[in-house]
C-alpha cells in the first residue's frame, strides 16, 4: 500500500502560485543585500552578525523588520524591500 503525503503552504494561498526559482549570484560583490527581521525574538541577533559578516567584504546592506511575525510583510514594505534589494535574508530565529 502506498502512503499519500500531504504538504501544507503556510501562507494561506487559496491557490498555488508557480514561481520561478531565481538562479543564485556568483557573487554579492556591488549588490544590496536586504536583511528582514520578522520580529520573532533573537532574529535581530542572527542578523546583527550577519551585516557585520557582510560588512566586513564591502557588501552593501539594508535591514528592515516586520511589524510583527504572526502576518506578512506589508505590501509597501514587500514593495520597498524588492526596490532596493536584490536580495534578501530573512532571520526566523526564535
Amino acid at each position: 500500500m502506498t502512503e499519500s503525503v500531504v504538504l501544507l503552504d503556510p501562507t494561506s494561498e487559496r491557490s498555488g502560485v508557480m514561481r520561478a526559482r531565481h538562479a543564485p549570484p556568483v557573487s554579492l560583490e556591488g549588490l544590496t543585500v536586504g536583511l528582514l527581521d520578522i520580529s520573532k525574538g533573537r532574529g535581530d541577533r542572527f542578523l546583527d552578525r550577519l551585516e557585520a559578516l557582510f560588512g566586513q567584504r564591502g557588501i552593501t546592506v539594508e535591514r528592515f523588520a516586520k511589524p510583527t511575525f504572526a502576518k506578512k510583510a506589508p505590501d509597501d514594505l514587500a514593495a520597498t524591500i524588492a526596490e532596493r534589494c536584490d536580495i534578501v535574508v530573512e532571520a526566523l530565529a526564535d
